[in-house]
């Protein structure tokens, strides 16, 4: 899911728990030295945006206005040029997103909005579930909106670093949502390349595809849930939703299997993985008609899974297998269903967000300064995990998984002082 290339309503950021290699730290920290942007070339670089924005239809008094108190952020270049490939195995990944304490979240959220969420799916055919699902993933039913303001953002990537045209673009519409009095400036922060709102679109998504669902005559994804979830659904019809089909289940795949044919967009009949002997998870034979294709997020010795159109749908919100499983998999405890039957092939599976805030409360307690207990575990917790880990006789990679938090619990208390052993001690983040 991590990536830097935007797609679909929003570029997802928010979940990076990786360590990056040193080596790589120190050779991209050594080219962003030697081409260091200017920031007095900042002013003169938005000055010279004006026309095309006004061309995009920012009006000129607008454009002046939003403008001039712009100052760069020079630290959304290190989240753009710094964020080095890599993949968060998929049991730690739906560990945090699809965790009880979210079920029942969005079971909450589907009572408060049921009467709203039933208007959304008369008007745009798209189940309740799924629309509070990608709400619940996108912001945390709109706790976590981001809290970069998107015109420094955007207009700081619209004059230096990579891809300028993409973010160039996405700046005049974010203008032009601020100038519309869609949105006002203040009220428009998010993601550090952009993203906004309840269910976090990208500038230009809202353009296309933000609806006023509550008739205030204003398209409001910050302000109004009413609007956020229907435009959701407006984005996700679009996409491809057909009303009253399922993304797709849980499958069983027979011993021996031969995975070659696997991949979402190389779908084939029901009939056809029939006679290759895939069952459903419970082992009935599968039945209906369409087109489905075998989804294996951890390889055939993990959960598998056959996906329908509508899991393309959901896959077009933020172009990643994982994103859309994790989508697909809350809306279906939503509705009441259990956690996958086939186990992840791991001895070491993924925290939930309330074992995460459990794993830094004894971090804390074993003296590391790991700032606020959140469940987030960004840089700090990660080095503090790394000193427990090589303390303990586990491997040091800085992930925290149930054998690391287990360890700790059975030590109990404050566990053993505080050891350094050559590693950093965690300063900054969480």
């Amino acid at each position: 899911m991590k990536r830097n290339k935007p797609a679909g309503a929003c570029v997802s950021t928010r979940f990076a728990t990786f360590t990056v290699p040193l080596l790589i730290l120190a050779v991209t920290a050594t080219a962003h030295a030697q081409a260091a942007p200017d920031p007095a070339s900042f002013a003169p670089c938005v000055a010279g945006l004006k026309a095309a924005a006004v061309a995009r239809g920012v009006s000129p008094e607008g454009y002046e206005r939003l403008t001039a108190s712009l100052v760069p952020d020079m630290k959304v270049l290190d989240l753009l040029d710094y964020q080095p490939e890599f993949r968060t195995p998929i049991w730690d990944y739906l560990a945090g997103l699809v965790d009880d304490e979210r079920v029942a979240d969005g079971q909450a959220m589907l009572a408060q909005w049921g009467d709203t969420l039933a208007a959304v799916a008369a008007r745009f055919h798209v189940d309740p579930a799924t629309v509070v699902a990608v709400w619940g993933v996108e912001s945390n039913f709109g706790r976590n909106f981001g809290s970069r303001p998107l015109l420094t953002s955007l207009s700081t990537l619209s004059c230096y670093g990579r891809r300028q045209a993409y973010f160039r673009g996405e700046f005049y519409d974010a203008l032009k949502i601020v100038d519309s009095g869609d949105v006002s400036a203040e009220q428009l922060t998010g993601s550090w390349a952009g993203a906004f709102g309840h269910t976090q679109f990208m500038p230009s998504t809202f353009l296309r595809l933000a609806v006023d669902f509550d008739g205030d005559g204003r398209r409001d994804l910050v302000g109004s849930v009413p609007d956020a979830l229907a435009s959701t659904a407006n984005f996700l019809r679009k996409a491809g939703w057909r009303e009253g089909e399922v993304w797709g289940y849980e499958v069983r795949l027979p011993d021996g299997f031969d995975a070659s044919g696997a991949g979402r967009r190389n779908k084939q009949s029901l009939a056809a993985w029939s006679v290759r002997g895939v069952k459903r998870v419970d082992g009935t034979p599968l039945d209906g008609a369409g087109n489905a294709g075998l989804l294996l997020p951890a390889g055939p010795k993990g959960p598998a899974f056959l996906v329908f159109r509508n899991f393309d749908a959901i896959y077009g919100y933020n172009a990643a297998e994982s994103y859309a499983l994790a989508i697909a998999h809350l809306s279906d405890r939503l509705r009441g269903g259990g956690p996958f039957v086939t186990p992840w092939p791991t001895d070491d599976a993924g925290l939930s967000r309330a074992e995460r805030r459990e794993l830094q409360t004894l971090l804390i307690a074993r003296g590391h300064a790991i700032g606020t207990v959140d469940g987030m575990l960004g840089d700090a917790s990660r080095a503090a995990i790394r000193i427990e880990q090589q303390r303990l006789g586990q491997p040091v990679d800085g992930r925290g998984g149930q054998k690391l938090l287990s360890a700790l619990r059975r030590e109990g208390g404050a566990g053993q002082p505080l050891q350094q052993d050559g590693l950093d001690a965690p300063t900054q983040g969480r």
